[in-house]
Parts: C-alpha cells; structure tokens; sequence
C-alpha cells in the first residue's frame, strides 16, 4: 500500500510556512489602509506616488515625514489656510450662539466665552489636520476675541428695539409750517444717511471690539469677572492650537498603482 503521507509537508518543515502565509493575514507588522483615491499629503497636499508616512496618524509624504523626524515644523499654507476658515466659521458659530442666548434669555452669560474658545481652537486644529504653532495660537486668539467682542452689535440693538419708546411709532401731526414730505429737503437727510453708512459700520465695529472693557463705566466688579471669563476662553483656544510632539510612522508601501 502506497505511503500516502509522504506528500504532505511536515508540520515544520521549510514549505509549511511558505504555504501558510499566503492566506493568513501578518501580525508582525501594523498596516493601514490606503483607499485608493487618497494618495495626498495632509499636510502639505502634495501627490503621494510611492510610499507613504503618517505624522500623528495622518497621512503624509516622505518629505514631510523627514521634516518631522529632524524637528522641523512641517507646515505649509495649505494647512495653515484651511486653519483659517474652519477657524472663522468656528468664530461665526460662536458668535452667532453668544449673541442668541443673550437676545433670547436677556442675559449676557459670559461663560459662553469659553465655548466660543473651543470652537474656534477645534475649527483650527481640525483644518490644519492637528498642527498647530505660534502663527495658529494668534489667529485662533484674534477670531475669538473678535467673536465675542462683535456679539455685543446684534446684542446692543436688539436691546435697543425693545427698549424703544412706543411714542416713536405714533404719527406726528404736521401744521401748514411743516416741510412738505415730498420736498427735495426732507431728501436730504436720507442722502446724508447713506453718505455715512461707512462711518456707521466702522464706528459699530469700533463699539464691539471695545465693548468687553466698557462695561467699565457701569460695574467694575462685573466687568472685571467678564474679562476675566474672556481671559479662560482665549486662554483654551490658545492651548488647543499649541504645537504638538509629532509622532512619524512608516514608510507603508502604496496600493496607488
């Protein structure tokens, strides 16, 4: 009877692990996965055609990744204007829910200031794929003091409308004296209106950049808390936009073709 295990391979023999290999996933060595299509670098979005890296997970070119690994800064303006408008939408956001809060509910909290702080640090760091530095702490700095600031114009004016006297709505007599209201004087006010529309915009914003020290005048002890407040929400979008430690991985082989 012929030996039917002789052309079985030996548990441990050398073409066991050859043939093992071919269907068993390899454990020795951590892959990511690169679908095909994203082959750019988050950091400086260049093409990525051979091998590629990842500095703190996100994905990166060989370039970039030596820049990291010798302790340069490795950014670019691409990632530094993305920081930008995903900054400024966060700064938009905030001031939009700062300036809605206070209309509705009446009262200015501050501690909104620290959301605004956040939001504009992780609208930063989420667009500039988790770099950050000086250039991006006085940016994220600048937005949110400008966002909380600039609350007190749509705050200020919805207070104005309702504190409006109702006797400014009722119709004024007018005697024989009176001016036509079709006469080319009563023109001129509207004109002279919309000559200084320019003047109007940047005194408001001269107004709500000034505003959280003006409160100065009124109540010092609030004031000072408020500042104080300001203080801790820029104080977070500062630390959130920080440079971070860089952590290289690879060279991981493409799947581009």
């Amino acid at each position: 009877m012929p030996d039917i295990t002789q052309n079985q391979p030996e548990f441990g023999s050398a073409a066991s692990p050859t043939t093992m290999e071919a269907g068993i996933p390899q454990f020795a060595k951590a892959e990511y996965p690169h679908p095909p299509g994203v082959d750019h670098c988050r950091i400086c979005s260049s093409r990525i055609a051979g091998d590629y890296y990842r500095i703190n997970n996100q994905m990166a070119c060989a370039e970039c990744a030596e820049q990291a690994r010798n302790g340069q800064p490795t950014d670019s303006h691409a990632a530094f204007a993305r920081g930008l408008l995903l900054g400024s939408a966060g700064a938009v956001a905030g001031l939009v829910l700062y300036a809605t809060v206070a209309i509705v509910t009446g009262w200015t909290i501050g501690y909104l200031a620290l959301a605004v702080g956040w939001l504009v640090g992780k609208g930063i760091t989420k667009g500039s794929n988790g770099l950050g530095g000086r250039r991006y702490q006085i940016a994220a700095l600048i937005l949110t003091y400008f966002a909380i600031s600039m609350a007190a114009i749509p705050i200020g004016i919805s207070y104005a409308m309702k504190q409006r006297p109702a006797a400014a709505h009722k119709p004024v007599a007018q005697d024989s004296a009176s001016p036509n209201p079709s006469s080319p004087s009563t023109a001129q006010p509207k004109s002279r209106h919309e000559m200084h529309l320019g003047a109007l915009v940047g005194e408001l914003l001269l107004m709500g950049l000034a505003s959280p020290f003006m409160e100065f005048t009124a109540n010092v002890g609030s004031a000072a808390i408020g500042l104080f407040i300001l203080f801790i929400g820029l104080r977070i979008a500062w630390t959130l936009t920080a440079a971070r430690t860089l952590q290289v991985d690879g060279p991981y082989g493409s799947t581009v073709p």
